[in-house]
């Protein structure tokens, strides 16, 4: 049997939905409120690495296996290089606000932060893969016991 106890999993099951929503919220909402990209990604990652302990990693590979955390890594970081360039572009300095420029958006809004919330996002990406990333090598290369 992998995994562990029938309580814990059920546990789990139950929660994971809501620490895997909140972990979105907190990434989107952080130009808004305390959070943001990198404590986004923290509770994301934190939530398939609970399912992971609780399941096994057969249970994990079939939403988010180690390739496609690595590709989502890369392109996170990708996509964080472009918005960063994309300021000297529209002629300000790297990570300018240059949609803010062009879309003011009103304040306290989703869409008043200009590119913060996609940049956000990309840091999102980027924590949740690197994190998982990291979490599912160490019990790859057994540094984390498993059962």
């Amino acid at each position: 049997m992998t995994g562990m106890s029938p309580i814990v999993k059920t546990v789990t099951r139950w929660v994971s939905p809501f620490i895997l929503a909140f972990g979105i919220y907190i990434a989107l909402t952080g130009h808004l409120t305390p959070g943001g990209g990198f404590p986004g990604g923290v509770i994301v990652a934190g939530c398939f690495i609970l399912i992971t302990l609780a399941y096994g990693k057969e249970r994990v590979e079939g939403i988010f296996d180690l390739k496609s955390a690595s590709v989502t890594d890369s392109l996170a970081s990708l996509s964080f290089l472009c918005m960063g360039l994309l300021g000297y572009v529209f002629g300000g300095g790297f990570l300018n606000n240059f949609i803010q420029s062009g879309f003011p958006g009103k304040a306290f809004e989703l869409l008043s932060g200009g590119n913060m919330p996609i940049i956000n996002i990309a840091i999102g990406f980027k924590v949740g893969g690197s994190l998982f990333v990291v979490f599912a090598y160490l019990a790859l290369f057994r540094a984390i016991e498993e059962e």
